[in-house]
């Protein structure tokens, strides 16, 4: 939607002083012009401008006051509540207005956006640079050819300058779209036979993992017949089809118990379709469902399959991600501002309608679908593909699902400290090539990460799982580890300040730091020290038993973790319904409070960079978390919630 079809008038409450211009400190400043960019010109004083200034929303910082501690915890809020919370103050509001009012721009001319996030107002481009103390420039993409106005630096008034977020024009240059997209991905292979000669046996868990392999190692017990039907999983799957006969296949063969035919309920997103024909089948929808039934039926699956083929297939490039499913499960989000950006990114996600050959032509899909209690996501990529801006706004939408009432967990990644090759280099690192790659959006702090275990050889149940770290050719043909590290975005969040700062007291990795993205690299630093540290927990992902396009195949990846540890979170949601209490929301505050309720990993690490990576440790830490699921604990823990 237009941004002026959602503007009303504002009315001001004007001071009578003008603020001094010696009170101007510098708001924004760019540290030069990005390769793809080149400066053409200095702007026309005469020249047209829309002027956006973002407001900052109110609150955020004692969102999480709802932990299992608090009186509040388990009252959830509802969307009208979210929105009326973190909305930008009165106090906010009213500051910005006076500055602009008492600098020169009459209150007639300004408007405050129906979604609270902005105030607008037309200029010349000398009042703006007069007002924010900066030269704008032209600057044209060299690549695209595409032009763009910004400058440089730009100031405010030092006592107004908590209440604004963003100015546009400003320093942003629009992002360069990469040409892949990163997502988490299987890691497959066929073995020799064709399927386990004894489906429910345990004694070959440490090479093949079953339904029965997955109960044994986390105490799972079986589901009770009388279920919720308000609680239903959620899976989400972009550019990756089910088939409904590896469903079937695999019903048959290890969990004869889940009728044939059974399949997800859909919440399809924007000209989305599933199943496909088994040929077409992908490895990474048909694992989640094969993972994730035999732990919850007769519980179900709701599936949220995204966008038309066009953008799922990569046809059409973007690089954004899940913006258009977190439109479809609020449709707050479609106009959300924070961050300097209001609604999607019309340069990074996809638009609806989509006019091409076979496109989605409706229009964007919003607020259609209430979230399930808990959504597992085995998709992501890494901090460097997106702008920070991008990521920091839609972290605040999970910050506020998670508010209302949802568990959101991804999976942490399978390239150990790095990303995935050819990515951001070569070998998927930063900087030189030395530097941790965090991904995205595991970072942000509002959303439960699972990284991969996996029983090594030899090794039965009861000798406990390893952190993955297999090397190219075994199995796989590409090297697996387990994703983890530190945030180059976020801080360490206050429910993980006790445990990392544990981790690096007695288990201080072997590597130079730096101390914040502003000092990126500096002394050789491969981490980020004060980063928010992932993964939060862990489950099995490696030599998974799968259907595939008809075969038997077996995989690997934290996307297989994602939908095991969300299954077991679903069930324990089951049981407080049937207490009479409600689902568990954000689950990080509750999880640290209570490491015991998890089986501590010790062993493995998580290579990449040149590097061994981390390593596990007593207590948490940046490869396996605080540990996988113990169900009867867990259990205890949350059914002694309010």
């Amino acid at each position: 939607m237009r941004l002026f079809s959602k503007l009303f008038s504002l009315t001001l409450a004007v001071s009578a002083a003008a603020l001094p211009t010696s009170d101007h400190v510098v708001h924004e400043r760019r540290a030069g012009t990005p390769s793809r960019w080149e400066k053409t010109a200095r702007v026309n004083g005469t020249e047209k401008v829309l002027v956006r200034i973002g407001l900052a929303q109110s609150n955020l910082d004692r969102a999480y006051e709802s932990d299992s501690v608090s009186p509040n915890y388990g009252k959830f809020w509802t969307s009208e509540q979210v929105i009326s919370t973190f909305a930008p103050s009165d106090e906010t509001v009213d500051a910005v207005s006076n500055w602009l009012v008492n600098s020169g721009v009459a209150a007639s001319r300004l408007v405050h956006t129906k979604n609270q996030g902005w105030i607008v107002f037309e200029s010349t481009a000398h009042e703006a640079e007069s007002l924010l103390h900066t030269k704008y420039y032209h600057y044209t993409d060299k690549v695209a050819g595409t032009k763009a106005m910004a400058a440089e630096e730009y100031r405010v008034p030092q006592t107004v300058q908590k209440h604004i977020d963003y100015v546009k024009p400003g320093v942003l240059l629009p992002f360069a779209s990469k040409k892949n997209r990163a997502a988490k991905r299987t890691r497959t292979y066929k073995p020799s036979r064709k399927v386990a000669a004894n489906a429910s046996s345990l004694s070959t868990c440490d090479e093949l993992i079953t339904p029965a392999c997955v109960a044994a190692l986390y105490k799972i017990p079986p589901t009770s017949p009388n279920v919720s039907a308000s609680n239903s999983l959620g899976i989400f799957e972009e550019g990756d089809y089910y088939a409904q006969e590896d469903l079937d296949l695999f019903f048959a063969n290890y969990t004869p118990y889940i009728p044939q035919g059974t399949h997800p309920k859909p919440a399809f997103i924007d000209g989305a379709e599933a199943p496909v024909p088994v040929e077409y089948a992908g490895a990474e929808s048909d694992l989640d469902m094969q993972l994730a039934y035999p732990i919850i039926y007769p519980q179900t699956i709701t599936l949220y399959q995204t966008d038309d083929y066009n953008y799922a297939s990569g046809e059409i490039e973007t690089d954004g991600f899940f913006n258009t499913f977190l439109d479809a499960v609020d449709g707050s989000y479609c106009t959300y501002c924070a961050y300097g950006e209001c609604g999607d990114d019309p340069n990074l996600d996809p638009v609806y309608p989509d006019n091409s050959t076979g496109g989605y032509t409706g229009q964007l899909m919003c607020g259609v679908y209430k979230p399930t209690n808990v959504i597992s996501v085995s998709y992501g990529g890494q901090e460097a593909d997106l702008p920070a801006y991008y990521q920091e706004r839609q972290c605040n939408e999970f910050l506020k699902l998670g508010l209302q009432g949802t568990s959101i967990l991804f999976a942490s990644g399978d390239d150990g400290v790095a990303g995935p090759p050819g990515d951001d280099s070569d070998n998927g690192c930063l900087g030189n090539g030395t530097i941790f790659s965090p991904a995205f959006p595991n970072s942000c702090p509002w959303v439960t990460n699972v990284g991969a275990t996996k029983l090594y050889p030899n090794h039965t149940i009861a000798d406990g799982e390893s952190s993955v770290v297999d090397p190219i050719g075994h199995p796989y043909s590409i090297a697996f580890s387990s994703g983890g590290g530190f945030s180059n975005i976020y801080t360490v969040p206050e429910y993980q300040a006790a445990a990392v700062a544990e981790y690096f007291q007695n288990h201080n990795p072997p590597y130079p730091y730096y101390e914040g993205n502003a000092s990126f690299g500096k002394n050789g630093g491969i981490y980020n020290r004060l980063g928010r540290g992932y993964p939060d927990v862990s489950a099995n992902g490696d030599n998974i038993a799968e259907f595939n396009a008809g075969e038997f195949i077996m995989e690997g990846g934290t996307s297989a973790s994602t939908p095991i540890f969300s299954s077991v979170i679903n069930r324990i949601v089951e049981q407080r319904i049937a207490a009479g209490k409600g689902p568990l929301g954000f689950l990080n505050p509750v999880l640290y409070r209570n490491p015991h309720a998890l089986n501590d990993i010790t062993n493995g690490s998580n290579p990449g960079c040149g590097t061994e990576g981390f390593y596990t440790a007593p207590g948490w830490d940046p490869v396996s978390g605080l540990g996988t699921p113990n169900f009867p604990k867990l259990l205890d823990v949350f059914l002694a919630l309010p």
